[in-house]
């Protein structure tokens, strides 16, 4: 926390308005919209519940197919379940280890007739190529759902992620850049979007006198005592990225690392690139800020004496220091298993030698130290 949240808490209980409105949800609203140069925005409960609004107010329902990034968290996929349609997953390409371009086109060009909606994912913070993205959707037709839960503060060519979607969605899970101890937004340029979106979060209640409903609703709508934490992290939002990119700084240098610069399918293509210590880290492509919310590694067991990602992360359990690798792909999910997948291995790399490191903004010199001296101990070195 940042110490301000108290405050709007506080007015919030002294004015009484505690419910799903009020002050303070229109300020976090407001708040939101300078911050990413957005138009109009909506708070609700979590950012799962945003993408499941964005599901419907594109148009998706039961047996439709909607396309989306396999390397993810489950919240990215399970909104499309609830819509009781089938995801389509597409793998990831290795500068940014999001959705890859040219499997997104393939998938569109063989099933453009089923396809209602593109979800796209800025992950762990490393904006997505939405350049080629939106150029592709534009071109078939498809709405695109940008999924920027892990990407608050990150931006390509100045241009904030969250703004790039027809509807765009955040986070403020507890473990994301800025927190509201669980809540999310969902943004857009088009005021009738945003306006159907409260109207449904709200379930759905009619213009009437009386309890009326005549479209099915959802109970989805932030409290004013959320929203009002929201409003003091907004505060202290620059802060916390500067944190995690400090944080991503410290252990690129400590562990001299290198970029990794690889086809996603091994380490390198010549050893010119390799790293020294076999610790490898995903670089910015010119013109990209990533907020880096988590710091992620690969880990190249050919450079470091058979030493593996899961090597270190039990050795840093051992000294209760939680570490997680990267994301497992939706299209290796039991859930999911039976889903369409556009694949090229990307992904299912990443997974088997990636490794997130402790990565929160208030980690101290000392406890960054304590992780630093910890992998080091496992790769030998002094």
């Amino acid at each position: 926390m940042g110490g301000q949240e108290i405050d709007f808490v506080n007015e919030a209980f002294e004015t009484n308005w505690i419910a799903p409105l009020g002050k303070n949800v229109n300020g976090f609203e407001e708040d939101l919209q300078k911050y990413t140069g957005r138009k109009h925005a909506a708070v609700v409960t979590t950012g799962t519940a945003a993408i499941h609004l964005g599901l419907i107010l594109c148009g998706v329902k039961p047996g439709d197919e909607v396309i989306c990034q396999s390397f993810t968290f489950a919240a990215t996929a399970n909104p499309i379940k609830y819509q009781e349609a089938q995801p389509v997953f597409i793998d990831s390409e290795p500068e940014t280890w999001n959705m890859d371009p040219v499997l997104l086109e393939k998938a569109l060009r063989e099933r453009r007739d089923k396809i209602k909606a593109i979800v796209v994912v800025h992950l762990y913070g490393m904006p997505a190529k939405m350049e080629s993205i939106l150029s592709i959707a534009e071109k078939y037709g498809v709405p695109v759902i940008e999924d920027s839960a892990e990407a608050l503060g990150s931006s390509i060519d100045g241009r904030k992620c969250g703004t790039f979607g027809k509807i765009s969605v955040l986070s403020f899970n507890g473990n994301k850049i800025i927190t509201t101890s669980g809540g999310g937004a969902l943004l857009s340029d088009d005021e009738e979007i945003v306006q159907k979106a409260r109207f449904l979060s709200t379930q759905a209640r009619d213009d009437a006198p009386h309890y009326q409903h005549s479209e099915l609703g959802y109970n989805y709508r932030m409290s004013n005592i959320v929203a009002g934490i929201g409003r003091g992290q907004m505060k202290v939002l620059d802060e916390r990225v500067a944190a995690r990119r400090a944080n991503h700084q410290f252990y690129f240098e400590n562990l001299k690392g290198a970029w990794y610069k690889g086809n996603g399918k091994d380490f390198s293509d010549n050893d010119e690139m390799k790293s020294g210590s076999g610790i490898y880290f995903l670089q910015e492509p010119d013109g990209y800020k990533s907020n880096r919310w988590l710091t992620t590694i690969l880990v190249n067991p050919d450079e470091t004496d058979g030493i593996t990602r899961e090597h270190l992360r039990q050795a840093l359990e051992k000294q209760n220091i939680e570490s997680r690798p990267l994301w497992k792909p939706m299209h290796l999910q039991p859930l999911y298993g039976k889903s369409p997948v556009y694949k090229n291995g990307v992904s299912e790399f990443l997974f088997e030698y990636g490794l997130c490191l402790p990565s929160g903004s208030n980690l101290s010199d000392e406890e960054r130290w304590r992780v630093l001296n910890a992998i080091k101990e496992v790769l030998g070195n002094s």
